[in-house]
């Protein structure tokens, strides 16, 4: 075993709270493409900014339009070892809280109580209302909207029904960051997986963690800005590379 995956080994085994932190990276190798690397899908279609969102009825089409065209993908996505290794430490007790920048319910679907994980930027598997916050199912949201495109409204106070993501411009969810950054500051290990770690509010998290006493681990496959913070940095596959620590 090279000298790396022995100390990510160890610092794992001598933790005792363990909070990870993930991003893109991991959910790639479920066939979720990461929207912001060259070639994806913000390359190819300018993201819909939230005030425009609003203010436009054109642009909630389109979003609804975008939103159905990448349900065939989205829908096949099922948790890959990455996934679940990290519910395997965290039928073990190790881990204390998941916090995602992913939208794709796939940590829930591994097995995580939906309790423990915390979606800084929301969760794409479901619609709601932004004035009620009432949730509506994506099968009612695709009932009315196709084939007509007729923009859904709350079926509880006539508010517009948006997926329940947070968009470019809009505000982040204070509940979730609060809860994240609890976490991150009472943890003793940090584990950042498959993130640029470039998005901020949401990649202030790792730090915290780090300025809080904890370890920071981060595996991704390319460097990020925060490499030079952290007790150990793997550029490696995330799934095998979890698949192989959480066996030892």
């Amino acid at each position: 075993m090279s000298a790396d995956l022995e100390g990510f080994a160890k610092l794992v085994q001598d933790s005792q709270s363990i909070v990870i932190f993930t991003g893109a990276g991991i959910s790639t190798e479920s066939g979720i493409p990461d929207f912001r690397s060259p070639g994806g899908l913000w390359e190819k279609n300018r993201p819909i900014d939230f005030s425009e969102f609003l203010q436009s009825e054109e642009a909630r089409r389109e979003s609804w339009r975008r939103k159905f065209a990448m349900e065939p993908v989205l829908s096949k996505a099922v948790p890959n070892k990455g996934h679940m290794a990290i519910s395997s430490l965290y039928d073990q007790g190790k881990i204390s809280a998941v916090v995602t920048q992913n939208i794709d319910g796939l940590h829930q679907a591994s097995g995580i109580d939906d309790k423990d994980v915390i979606e800084v930027h929301g969760n794409t598997t479901y619609a709601k209302c932004l004035d009620c916050e009432a949730r509506m199912g994506l099968d009612r949201v695709r009932e009315i909207f196709l084939p007509d495109e007729i923009l859904p409204t709350c079926e509880s106070c006539g508010g517009i029904i948006k997926t329940a993501t947070i968009s470019f411009g809009q505000p982040m969810p204070v509940t979730e960051m609060r809860r994240a950054s609890a976490a991150a500051l009472t943890c003793d290990l940090l584990i950042a997986i498959g993130s640029s770690l470039v998005v901020y509010p949401a990649a202030e998290i790792p730090l915290m963690a780090k300025q809080g006493g904890a370890n920071l681990v981060i595996l991704n496959r390319e460097p990020t800005p925060l490499d030079p913070h952290a007790d150990l940095v793997l550029h490696r596959e995330i799934g095998e590379t979890l698949a192989y620590v959480t066996k030892m």
